[in-house]
């Protein structure tokens, strides 16, 4: 029900700006379905962590600063409404499946005047130290002017798999406690 009503609340924000920025003509705007899989060489209670708003952070770099205005303190949970500037656009994101035990988690983020996208994430623990991570990307220009925005995303999306696999490796095995000798 949470996750319902900040959908409800965050729509409701953006309302007004798809409302002043309406699409000339629906049927040209783009709608683009990228998917990407990898594996991270961890378990899945290490793995889905860091598939959180907050648990990106470390790995992801200064592009991904979430600024939670639900809940606070800010916590990654379903229902969290957050904000990320990436120059010249500020996102409004979502968090609307946070199910750790189905190994599912899902946000919608909206580009005021360009864009809607869904992000899809799914887990599956192959082994006892790996998990197959997989993510779809679903993205909708809004306005003819987002679809330029939209063709760009899909072609990073398409590139996405090994980048997010070497710096989540990368961020892993800074963390790993070194074991004594």
């Amino acid at each position: 029900m949470k996750a319902i009503s900040a959908l409800v609340a965050a729509v409701g924000l953006a309302a007004p700006l798809l409302a002043q920025t309406p699409a000339s003509s629906p049927e040209q705007c783009l709608h683009i379905r990228t998917s990407i899989n990898f594996t991270v060489n961890a378990p899945y209670e290490v793995t889905a962590p860091l598939f959180g708003p907050l648990g990106e952070r470390p790995w992801v770099g200064k592009i991904w600063d979430p600024v939670f205005v639900h809940p606070q303190p800010a916590n990654d949970i379903e229902g969290a409404v957050f904000t990320v500037y990436r120059e010249p656009n500020t996102e409004v994101w979502i968090n609307t499946l946070f199910d750790v035990a189905q190994r599912h988690f899902q946000y919608v983020y909206f580009l005021p005047g360009l864009a809607v996208t869904l992000v899809d994430v799914r887990f599956e623990p192959i082994g006892v130290d790996a998990t197959r991570v997989d993510v779809v990307f679903t993205r909708a220009a809004i306005t003819l002017a987002g679809n330029e925005r939209v063709k760009a995303m899909s072609e990073i999306d398409k590139n996405a798999a090994p980048v997010w696999q070497q710096k989540i490796a990368a961020y892993l095995a800074s963390v790993k406690p070194q074991t004594q000798h």
